[in-house]
């Protein structure tokens, strides 16, 4: 078996933007891996933490202080929701919505990018295929059978793009899915604490408790 620069050469010129789109895959998908990691949290316990402070403590400030506490969208998103308590329940709504567009603005960040690859590398494979095949009837021509190394050597250019632009297109797409996956899990756990804290926020009110306020805002949690 050769050696990678064997292949490359043999690929020709088609390999390069080949080899640059999996360079930028695999950068986003080890970025995007660590970032959704980080961003994990328990929600439940999370959920449970500020439904304690908010009921049991009365303190919108403990509840903003537990969000600062844990990275991710759903921390960010139940922040920005606090922040607003006292404010009427559509402003409240509102603010937890734009917060939410927000993060999964960043969820998403880079996505583009892993999709654009695993389409675009099978494409460029076949246009290997069909520049090696183009290059092999061209020899065939020149030379006839006289020379079947000539012959080969498109073939063998055609098949090594086409397999190239699988390789990298196979593991993007299902690197892709994954982390669509576990980004609709995000948003699920978003729709679920938005609607636990409004929820809360009408059981407060219902109740006559008036808890502490937040102070003012502070840092938002980052994914």
């Amino acid at each position: 078996m050769g050696t990678f620069w064997d292949y490359m050469n043999q690929g020709g010129p088609v390999m390069w933007p080949l080899l640059a789109f999996s360079i930028l895959g695999l950068a986003f998908t080890i970025e995007r891996f660590l970032a959704l990691r980080k961003a994990k949290i328990n929600v439940n316990e999370f959920l449970a933490k500020i439904r304690k402070a908010l009921m049991v403590n009365r303190s919108v400030r403990d509840a903003v202080k537990i969000c600062e506490q844990y990275q991710g969208p759903v921390a960010s998103v139940m922040k920005a929701g606090l922040l607003k308590y006292g404010q009427p329940k559509e402003d409240v709504e509102k603010t937890i919505e734009n917060a939410a567009l927000f993060e999964m603005g960043r969820l998403e960040r880079g996505l583009a990018v892993l999709a654009t690859t695993a389409n675009v590398a099978p494409l460029l494979g076949f246009l290997g295929t069909v520049t090696g095949m183009i290059n092999s009837f061209d020899q065939l021509a020149k030379q006839g059978l006289s020379n079947p190394a000539a012959v080969a050597a498109g073939i063998s250019e055609a098949l090594i793009t086409t397999a190239s632009g699988l390789i990298i297109a196979i593991p993007i797409q299902l690197a892709y899915n994954y982390f669509t996956s576990r980004i609709n899990k995000f948003v699920r756990d978003i729709e679920t604490a938005a609607n636990m804290l409004i929820e809360t926020f009408g059981e407060m009110d219902r109740s006559g408790i008036t808890p502490e306020r937040a102070a003012e805002p502070a840092g938002a949690a980052k994914v």
